[in-house]
């Protein structure tokens, strides 16, 4: 045991350094022939024609046919990994799938980790035709300023360059809201993934006075930024700081005691031990007697459907259920060996999956169980939920169950998830063999409420509130403040 002991660090050592040799001989501008990315293209197109549920939902199969055998026909030269992960991105979209996502291999994904790459230095919210700076990696450039508005970008107009991100971006039928706002959380990724990385970039921008001008700028490299004050702050936060500020970043909640007002934001339906969470807030709330709720929705993409009904269980005025319709049309996986974890969702699929009479299967308990509100803890004051592009997947659900309800106002956007439904719950990874390109795959399809017309549009607001360049110049949160004025102005009128 002792002598084991002993070769514990030398074996750790060779692990390490075999790791670090694996990771340094990836290299992303490596070209994959003809025959290996048509084999990964075609084999993609067997699994999603065999397991997809929606594959057909808004686009016709003969559509859809064609994009795979066009698509198909052009992988005649040699492409790197992203130019290979671009043109199966353009095909996904076409499905109009939001949980359908395309992503590089693990390998492309960890040598750009652990790397730092020149950038666009701008970070830019976007939305429809618009661009507007949030913030200059330049930090002492006095032009490009927090709420400039940016129209083109080396000649290319915004509403050119959006289209040609979104064209690699999947959502819910048409609910584009979810594309500008992932693109906004990171405009220069995108920007070099789509357009490459330019030494600079001629920009044209709307100035303080209206007049429309132009400047070259330089890309931003991380490497000659002066980080070392940056690096100081980091390491001196510690671990249970960096933790707690991490939960707080998951979920939170404040009270606005002069507007008799809890705010709580909800990220994610996925960590920071939301059950213990809801309850210890809304027993705060009813102990403070809080006749108000702002629920912001708007930084959550989703998660456990199990967290999303139990919050609306805090809310709703009667007993509700996830969907009406929860279906799949297979659970058999013949390309098990390229869908990981295939064997943890067949089982799932067995023991929760029934086939039914129209030959799917369907998931009873999401369709059929019906989530009654809670008792103790229950509000029953005015709810004001605030929903933005972002607000998809379990969110969405839960935007949908509370919308309508009398007591409930939606305040911001349309939501990225649809209105109609989406294709989700089960999500494992087809991983290429050829070139590790990852797509997620959606196992069953959600129909939310068959009443409601599948336009492919998401769940429009009560009181919509887009997004302002002068909000974002001046740092403020334009739906909230709307929120604040419909309290008052109800406060008022009461």
């Amino acid at each position: 045991m002792k002598r084991i002991c002993n070769l514990l660090p030398l074996v750790l050592s060779i692990c390490i350094a075999c790791n670090s040799i694996k990771k340094s001989t990836y290299n992303p501008s490596k070209k994959f022939p003809p025959a290996q990315l048509q084999s990964d293209f075609s084999l993609l197109q067997k699994i999603l024609y065999k397991n997809h549920p929606s594959l057909f939902w808004y686009t016709p199969k003969d559509s859809v046919d064609y994009y795979f055998k066009e698509t198909q026909a052009s992988l005649t030269d040699s492409l790197t990994e992203l130019q290979f992960k671009n043109k199966i991105a353009w095909v996904i979209t076409k499905i109009r799938c939001g949980h359908t996502v395309v992503r590089n291999s693990k390998n492309f994904a960890n040598y750009y980790a652990n790397r730092r790459i020149p950038l666009f230095p701008l970070s830019l919210k976007v939305w429809k035709d618009s661009a507007v700076v949030v913030n200059n990696f330049f930090t002492r450039d006095s032009i490009l300023k927090r709420g400039t508005i940016i129209t083109n970008i080396n000649d290319r107009p915004i509403a050119s360059i959006l289209d040609s991100m979104c064209a690699l971006i999947g959502a819910d039928g048409y609910a584009n809201n979810l594309k500008y706002q992932l693109i906004s959380f990171n405009f220069p990724a995108y920007y070099r993934n789509t357009f490459g990385v330019d030494s600079e970039y001629n920009v044209s921008y709307i100035d303080s006075i209206g007049l429309l001008k132009q400047i070259v700028i330089k890309n931003y490299d991380p490497l000659k930024d002066t980080t070392g004050r940056r690096r100081s702050m980091l390491h001196s936060i510690t671990k249970k700081q960096f933790k707690d500020f991490r939960t707080w970043s998951e979920r939170n909640m404040i009270i606005d005691t002069a507007l008799n007002t809890a705010i709580l934001s909800v990220n994610t339906f996925n960590e920071g031990k939301l059950k213990r969470f809801f309850r210890r807030s809304f027993r705060k709330i009813k102990q403070q007697h809080i006749k108000n709720l702002v629920l912001d929705l708007r930084q959550n993409s989703g998660g456990n459907i199990l967290s999303s009904t139990r919050l609306c269980q805090y809310l709703v005025d009667k007993p509700f259920h996830v969907a009406d319709t929860v279906l799949a049309y297979t659970r058999s996986f013949p390309y098990k060996k390229n869908i990981r974890p295939w064997f943890v969702y067949w089982m799932s699929m067995h023991f929760s999956g029934r086939r039914s009479n129209d030959g799917y299967i369907h998931f009873r308990y999401f369709e059929k169980h019906h989530f009654k509100p809670k008792k103790s803890l229950h509000f029953n004051g005015d709810v004001y939920l605030v929903t933005g592009g972002y607000t998809f997947s379990a969110a969405a659900l839960a935007t949908s169950t509370l919308k309508g309800q009398k007591n409930v106002t939606v305040v911001g956007e349309e939501t990225g998830g649809g209105a109609y439904g989406n294709s989700a719950m089960h999500l494992p990874t087809i991983i290429l063999p050829n070139t590790g390109v990852r797509v997620t795959l959606p196992l069953y399809r959600l129909v939310l409420d068959v009443h409601r017309p599948k336009n492919g549009r998401g769940i429009f607001p009560d009181v919509e509130v887009d997004p302002s360049s002068e909000n974002i110049r001046k740092g403020v949160d334009g739906k909230l403040e709307k929120v604040k004025e419909l309290i008052v102005t109800k406060k008022g009128s009461s």
